[in-house]
C-alpha cells in the first residue's frame, strides 16, 4: 500500500479508520488524512480526465493550486481533493469535463 504520511503544507491527525465510496466502490482510509492520499492508499491513480483531451491526470502539486485532484465530493464538484480531509462516508466520484454546477435549493 502506498499511503502518504507527510504533507508539503497541510499538518494532519490519522484518526480512526472510515469508509468513503469512490466511483460506487467502498473503501478505507484515516479521518482526517487528505482525500488524495487516501485514493492513493487504495491504489488509485487517475483522478479526474483532462478536458480537452480527455487524458488521465493523476496527483500532481498537493497543495490545491492545480486543478488535477478536481472530484466531486458528496456532490460538489471541483473539490481539489488533495487538501481537503477524509470524513467517514464520504461520496467521491471522478469528474468528467469542467464539472456540473449544483443547483441551489
Amino acid at each position: 500500500m502506498n499511503r502518504i504520511h507527510q504533507h508539503p503544507i497541510l499538518k494532519f491527525e490519522r484518526g480512526r479508520e472510515v469508509k468513503f465510496t469512490f466511483d460506487g466502490r467502498e473503501m478505507t482510509g484515516y479521518e482526517g488524512e487528505t482525500i488524495a492520499a487516501a485514493l492513493t492508499a487504495n491504489g488509485v491513480r487517475d483522478f479526474r480526465e483532462s478536458i480537452k483531451l480527455q487524458h488521465p491526470r493523476g496527483f500532481f502539486c498537493a497543495i490545491g493550486r492545480c486543478a488535477n485532484c478536481s472530484m466531486v465530493v458528496d456532490g460538489v464538484p471541483n473539490t481539489k481533493v488533495c487538501v481537503i480531509p477524509l470524513k467517514g462516508n464520504m461520496k467521491i466520484e471522478r469528474q468528467h469535463g469542467r464539472g456540473a454546477v449544483r443547483e441551489r435549493s
